[in-house]
């Protein structure tokens, strides 16, 4: 065999190779171009926030946010905080104490109300904090009153303690019903008469909710990376415009997952939703 003939087989096994590979995500920008991990790492570096918008039971979402804030740590120390949706705000004195190793780890998994896949997927991130001495911000509002959002619209917030009031916006709150995030959840499909004009409002109540926790949890000079459900900052909505309502001049990095058949090429419905897309493959072992 010569030179000439080897050179072929060598290409025919490495084509072969990449054909058969099976990679579980790829990254795309917000013009729907590939990617490397590092360009994303770069850009989320410079921001003041970055909002990591997950699918909730996904495992790739969950390695790539831990993997993102490991990296972030290395290149921002002490001014890394971290925020999540999946904790509410009056467990922030609990997640504190047992942050600080005020409490055991008993007590706080059996006294904070964790989500169901805490364990699988945000308690790396936790004890992440843990370990390193981090912040890390339970944001989200506390369920009774998205609840009460529902029931009676924003004007329920008014009859609230100015105890209860501590784990709120400030009110009145600001809302857009134009909003697509809020407008469209009046016309979902498949909830008929269940749709009332308060459906969205207690979306928005979570919304800005986060968005005042963070804003108030960060300095300038400090990166803050909040992890949520993807639909929270999609399309720089929810959370983002609410945080740009507050501050105009934040530098906002967000991060977007999507669930696709073909990961290698981003489909034009999920193309400039977020900074960030990660397309993952659709057949992914689910977390719950």
């Amino acid at each position: 065999m010569n030179k000439f003939q080897i050179a072929l087989v060598v290409v025919f096994f490495v084509f072969a190779a990449f054909k058969a590979d099976k990679p579980a995500y790829y990254l795309f920008n917000k013009a729907g171009k590939s990617i490397k991990y590092e360009k994303m790492l770069k850009e989320a570096a410079d921001a003041d926030i970055v909002l990591f918008g997950e699918l909730h039971d996904n495992p790739i979402s969950h390695w790539l946010q831990l993997e993102l804030t490991k990296d972030l740590f290395d290149l921002k120390k002490d001014n890394l905080v971290l925020g999540a949706e999946m904790f509410e705000s009056d467990n922030q004195v609990i997640l504190d104490e047992y942050l600080r190793g005020m409490i055991s780890q008993s007590s706080f998994e059996s006294e904070a109300r964790l989500w169901p896949n805490y364990k699988t997927d945000y308690k790396p991130l936790v004890e992440f904090a843990k370990t390193n001495k981090l912040n890390f911000v339970a944001s989200n509002v506390p369920r009774r009153y998205a609840s009460l959002v529902n029931r009676k619209g924003f004007e329920g917030l008014d009859e609230l303690s100015d105890e209860a009031k501590a784990f709120l916006p400030p009110l009145p709150v600001k809302y857009d019903p134009e909003l697509n995030c809020y407008k469209s959840m009046m016309e979902m499909e498949g909830m008929g008469s269940h749709v009332t004009p308060n459906f969205p409002k207690a979306q928005a109540i979570k919304d800005a909710t986060m968005a005042h926790f963070i804003l108030k949890n960060w300095s300038p000079g400090q990166l803050l990376i909040h992890y949520h459900g993807a639909y929270h900052s999609e399309n720089y909505e929810s959370i983002y415009w609410y945080l740009k309502q507050e501050n105009p001049d934040l530098k906002i990095v967000t991060i977007h997952t999507v669930s696709q058949d073909d990961v290698t090429k981003l489909e034009e419905k999920n193309t400039g939703k977020a900074d960030f897309t990660i397309s993952v493959d659709e057949d992914m072992t689910k977390t719950r």
